[in-house]
């Protein structure tokens, strides 16, 4: 039974302690300057990131279950909670902090009683493809708003696209001192990642702006800096957020939430496997749950699990949620007394840290991989639905492009499941043929079987999908055109090994497609079925139901079937329907 508080510190050891604080120490150094750098995401203060990221981690580890996750401010619901926030068209930086937090409170309490109520088969309802083209876009997305302050020019608004042009077009006003500071923080964060990616790579470089900044005087000359940072407790309690507003944040919240546990459990599992222990995802919805409770009720933002500081945190060693703790403390520390050291930040190292962060986001080669899938044998087989994964990954990827964040993500998942109800009413249906000789031998799909040959008066058909309303039409009459094409057919065999479950509109259908079949000639019949179907036969009771066999051998020898036409009698086979 699952541990009511702390299961992730279950068969905790006095040897983790080391690697624990170790690994938590290595995790606040690439935490805090990314909690900073995702909160101007969000539209908020940078301390606000910090503000979050405290209490997430403590109430994480006392009620999620991994070992591992590390849960904090993130890029992609960083950007979700802009775009709900954007909705209400308000410019107060007071107003745009207080929904910020009301989102993470709507977030965390839709988490909370979604895993009481036991709801973490909802993150099955994203799709990895489309979950993959909704995160391709939304990194797009937020490098793109990231650029103008990379680069010194004014930030636009609006799609994707209209930023891109917005930038495009102020290329000519670009401040090269700032283009210099902000591309040269790119460049080492891309090196110190790619040659030395042990070492905290957004730490050592914020740093490093920090410390040419104060040593050149570069604020004086025109760069941007992050500024005053408030420092000390932040304000506790629910935020100034009115009534009439909340319907809106909740609205906004239920995409934060599963994209948010989507990409959290993801990371979970990931770490739990390597590490061999399970995962329970009601508890993960749980942990967001609380996480971000806490996170808005110290005017904090939301927060999720993060695949990137759980790859710091077990590459560093973490062997239970010790880290977290560690990291936590190290968090509150720099909240009451080093937030001063970061003011002195320039915005376009603090932009370069999220462009860096997110740019591996950017997954091309999944896509392409996606792509590859659809050819070959399965483009034959599914004609229209073979690149359904590719296609719900673009259509997820355009949304968020075009659209916004959350309509991308209802876009994407859309198209996912029309294409995945396409393939479900349009089964692929093989022709089988056997190979060889013997009660036991094999039936292989012609189509992929060249040379085969079905025997002769004979059609065995394989249903590769469950029978139920949606496709009982399509297979009744993809079945009557297949028949329509054998010479002197007499027996036409449902092989059910591949048919799991059936309804009572697709029993109906059967017994129709036997009298069908009848008129031509021909009996059917059913082999191999498993013991679903056989029980939904069996209560449905239908008139004229398809005798049912064993195996494809003992059906050919079924009593049943009428006899081969001899060969120039001009005879008609008996009708067994009469």
């Amino acid at each position: 039974m699952t541990r009511p508080v702390a299961p992730s510190f279950a068969g905790f050891s006095r040897a983790w302690v080391r690697p624990d604080l170790l690994a938590g120490l290595t995790v606040w150094a690439v935490l805090v300057p990314e909690s900073l750098a995702y909160a101007t995401i969000a539209g908020v203060p940078p301390v606000v990131g910090l503000y979050a990221a405290v209490p997430s981690l403590v109430l994480y580890a006392l009620v999620g279950s991994s070992r591992h996750l590390v849960v904090a401010p993130m890029s992609a619901t960083a950007a979700l909670s802009a775009g709900v926030v954007a909705d209400f068209a308000t410019k107060d930086a007071g107003q745009v902090a207080a929904l910020t937090a009301g989102i993470a409170l709507a977030t965390g309490v839709l988490a909370v009683v979604a895993g009481l109520l036991r709801l973490g088969f909802l993150a099955s309802f994203i799709s990895e493809p489309v979950l993959k083209g909704f995160i391709v876009g939304l990194a797009l997305t937020i490098m793109i708003g990231q650029v103008p302050a990379l680069i010194g020019v004014d930030k636009g608004s609006g799609s994707f696209f209209e930023k891109l042009w917005d930038v495009v077009g102020n290329l000519g006003d670009a401040d090269p001192l700032t283009v210099a500071v902000g591309l040269g923080s790119l460049a080492a964060l891309l090196v110190l990642r790619r040659f030395v990616p042990l070492v905290p790579g957004s730490l050592v470089v914020a740093l490093a702006g920090i410390g040419v900044t104060v040593a050149l005087g570069l604020d004086d000359h025109g760069l941007d800096i992050v500024g005053h940072i408030d420092s000390g407790l932040p304000h506790l309690g629910l935020p100034d957020v009115s009534g009439g507003d909340w319907p809106d944040l909740v609205a906004g919240a239920v995409g934060v939430m599963l994209v948010g546990f989507a990409e959290g459990l993801g990371a979970a599992k990931t770490y739990a496997a390597r590490a061999g222990y399970d995962i329970d995802p009601d508890r993960e919805l749980l942990g967001l749950g609380v996480s971000n409770l806490g996170a808005g009720l110290v005017s904090g933002m939301v927060v999720n699990g993060s695949l990137s500081k759980t790859a710091v945190n077990g590459s560093a060693g973490a062997r239970s949620q010790l880290s977290g703790l560690t990291a936590a403390s190290l968090t509150l520390i720099t909240i009451l007394f080093l937030t001063g050291l970061f003011e002195q930040l320039p915005e376009a190292t603090l932009a370069a840290i999220v462009i860096a962060a997110v740019v591996e986001l950017v997954d091309v080669g999944s896509l392409r991989r996606l792509w590859r899938v659809g050819r070959g044998p399965l483009a034959q087989t599914h004609r229209i639905t073979a690149r359904a994964d590719f296609v719900g990954a673009c259509a997820a990827l355009l949304g968020v492009l075009v659209f916004d964040t959350l309509p991308g993500l209802v876009i994407g998942i859309a198209v996912s499941l029309g294409l995945l109800l396409a393939r479900t009413s349009r089964p692929h249906i093989a022709v089988l043929a056997p190979v060889g000789t013997g009660p036991d031998r094999p039936w292989v799909d012609v189509a992929r079987s060249p040379g085969r040959s079905p025997l002769p008066g004979v059609l065995v058909v394989r249903v590769e999908a469950s029978l139920g309303f949606a496709n009982a039409d399509y297979v009744r009459g993809r079945v009557r055109a297949l028949a329509a094409e054998v010479a002197d057919l007499r027996l036409v065999v449902v092989d059910g090994r591949t048919t799991p479950s059936i309804d009572v509109t697709a029993v109906d259908m059967l017994v129709q497609l036997r009298t069908d079949l009848s008129r031509m000639g021909a009996e059917l019949v059913m082999a191999g079925d498993v013991g679903q179907v056989r029980d939904v036969l069996a209560f449905a009771r239908p008139a004229g139901e398809p005798p049912l066999h064993p195996t494809i051998e003992a059906a050919l020898a079924s009593p049943q079937v009428p006899p081969a036409r001899s060969p120039g009698s001009g005879e008609a086979p008996r009708d067994p329907a009469r």
